[in-house]
């Protein structure tokens, strides 16, 4: 159990792989101390940066494993300023009472405009031409070119992108089908299949926007490819597993499909300096972008912004609404005459008996508890309590012996 206490101004952040100005701005303007980094940083550096963290920002280069979660003791939230949270063990640092917030909805209209630009790009077969002209050829010629108007476009998974590029095709005049495995309200025209399968046999453009599960690894493999129309083109803005790639380029090189747009890869450099390899490479009528999904300089600042919010929520008022890792719970400012309560914050191993043991120890103590929040997620619990400031310090002093406690904080 480690106790984390500590008085705002001491405070410390660190932001590291270049996090948009946006997020340092709104932190300092809370009176926190900011470290920013433009680029990753690991091995013993890393150590020493995160050792007296108390709020850490990342994007998806930095990899936090448990043994470096052991090294910064002070931690008490880390920020994700990305979609994914692959690159942190969750599952330590929510043995730690450490939660992880990301920014999942911030970047998706960057992602669905470039979705929309690849569906016009394949049809007109510019990766092609492009390349020709490079290469000194004047090909002009409109062979295998098409207008994306009245053709279908088929998105597998109906979420906040597939949703917005739904929105956006459909205002090209395309038809547009959807695939998502939970119902989903249908925006415009755009209808509903039953099937995967349906979908792949019906469109001429194939987008995917799934999360990356047990359940969409390898959810577009050969038998997927070999379903779809001959000449339909195949887009992937979503995850690197989610596609077979090798199937995929031999369904390009034998002329089955037109053109692909991928994204996203299985395995993808750490950095610049590291060379990259893909089936798909020196294919024609096919592009290929390094992960730039999200990298528009409006995405950015709009991740920024909104993680160091969740951040600043969690530090300030204890609400853990948005953290993947830890049970939500979205609590209400200490305003009017709640501003005069003290607020305990409280992790600890989900178990039977220790709401009891809690209970006890106010009950003993005489406190006076004005609200109680609980919620809990597989093995942790999270206890929020807002108490007299006078029994503050018994209830925490208290908490802390407590066997099963991970982690207790007070906010006043």
């Amino acid at each position: 159990m480690t106790p984390t206490s500590f008085p705002k101004s001491a405070i410390r952040a660190v932001l590291l792989e270049g996090i948009h100005a946006s997020a340092q701005t709104r932190l300092e303007a809370d009176s926190l101390g900011v470290r920013a980094e433009r680029a990753a940083i690991d091995g013993p550096a890393l150590r020493d940066a995160i050792a007296d963290a108390h709020l850490l920002g990342i994007r998806s280069r930095t990899k936090l494993t448990a043994d470096l979660l052991d090294a910064a003791p002070r931690l008490l939230a880390i920020g994700c300023f990305c979609i994914g949270t692959d690159q942190v063990d969750l599952r330590a640092a929510r043995a730690r009472g450490i939660p992880v917030f990301n920014a999942p909805f911030s970047n998706t209209r960057s992602v669905a405009e470039l979705t929309l630009a690849e569906i016009i790009a394949l049809s007109r077969r510019m990766s092609e031409r492009s390349a020709a002209l490079h290469a000194g050829r004047w090909d002009k010629s409109a062979s295998g070119a098409h207008e994306v108007r009245g053709r279908t476009l088929g998105i597998v998974g109906y979420g906040h992108i597939g949703s917005q590029v739904s929105v956006l095709a459909e205002s090209l005049g395309m038809r547009v089908l959807f695939y998502d495995v939970a119902p989903k309200l249908a925006l415009g025209n755009a209808r509903a299949v039953a099937s995967l399968d349906d979908l792949l046999a019906a469109s001429d453009v194939i987008t995917l926007h799934v999360p990356d599960t047990p359940a969409t690894r390898g959810l577009i493999g050969p038998r997927q490819i070999n379903q779809m129309r001959p000449g339909a083109s195949l887009i992937n803005n979503a995850r690197g597993g989610v596609v077979d790639l090798s199937a995929l380029a031999d369904a390009l090189r034998e002329g089955r499909l037109s053109g692909a747009a991928v994204d996203v890869f299985p395995r993808e450099p750490s950095g610049a300096e590291e060379p990259f390899d893909c089936p798909l490479r020196s294919l024609p009528n096919v592009i290929l972008t390094p992960h730039i999904g999200g990298s528009t300089q409006e995405a950015q600042e709009a991740i920024g912004a909104d993680v160091a919010a969740k951040l600043l929520r969690f530090l300030n008022v204890g609400s853990t609404l948005g953290a993947v890792n830890v049970p939500e719970v979205d609590l209400p400012s200490q305003q009017g005459p709640d501003a005069r309560r003290h607020r305990v914050l409280h992790f600890h191993r989900n178990v039977p008996g220790v709401l009891s043991k809690m209970h006890r120890l106010i009950a003993d103590l005489g406190a006076n508890v004005a609200g109680e929040y609980l919620r809990t997620l597989d093995d942790l619990g999270y206890v929020v309590l807002d108490v007299d400031p006078t029994d503050s310090a018994p209830i925490v002093d208290g908490l802390r012996t407590i066997p099963e406690t991970i982690r207790v904080r007070e906010l006043w």
